[in-house]
Order: structure tokens, then C-alpha cells, then sequence
């Protein structure tokens, strides 16, 4: 099944965040290479594709797992928890309806 993790991020996280983005583009990566990852990215902090300093807001990543526990547990070891970028990390079951 699919489920949507969505991370929000810390106020002023943007250094932490490019630390730790290579480790977790490498395992979104590693989820596309399974062919489990339907879609990922950063939701920016302003209405701009490249947003500066002004950074990012979060993330969401849509993906398959067996579970919501093992998304769960997926979440909980992403590079972005382990730096403190994210706040909070929120994982529900997703059901992709369109495009079909």
C-alpha cells in the first residue's frame, strides 16, 4: 500500500537540511531503485521553485511499504529526523486516484 510522509520543518533548519539532504536523497533513491517511491520533494518556504535562504517548510514523500508501521518506522530513520530538520513527521495511508 502507499502511504504520504509528510515532514515539517524546524524554523530556521536550512544549513541542517543541506547536511543532511545526500543521505536522504540516497535513500529515497534506494526506494525508487525498488520501485516503491511514487514521488518526493521539498514543499518551499515561499511561492518560488528555487527558494534561497528563505528554505523550505518540509517535505512529502509517497511510497510503498507493507505497512503503516513499517512507513513508520521508515520515517523515523530518515537523515532529516537524525539532524533535527523536521519537527514533526506525520505518515497516513495514501490512495492514489488520479492520474489513473
Amino acid at each position: 500500500m502507499l502511504y504520504a510522509i509528510v515532514g515539517e520543518d524546524r524554523p530556521d533548519s536550512l544549513a541542517d537540511r543541506l547536511a543532511a539532504r545526500p543521505a536522504h536523497v540516497a535513500r529515497l533513491k534506494a526506494l525508487e531503485a525498488e520501485g516503491r517511491l511514487l514521488l518526493a520533494g521539498p514543499f518551499p518556504a515561499i511561492d518560488s521553485p528555487d527558494p534561497g535562504p528563505a528554505g523550505f517548510s518540509g517535505s512529502l514523500i509517497v511510497a510503498e511499504f507493507s505497512s503503516l508501521a513499517a512507513a513508520r518506522a521508515w520515517a523515523d530513520l530518515d537523515p532529516y529526523v537524525a539532524a533535527g530538520v523536521y519537527q514533526l513527521v506525520s505518515v497516513k495511508p495514501f490512495k492514489k486516484a488520479l492520474p489513473a
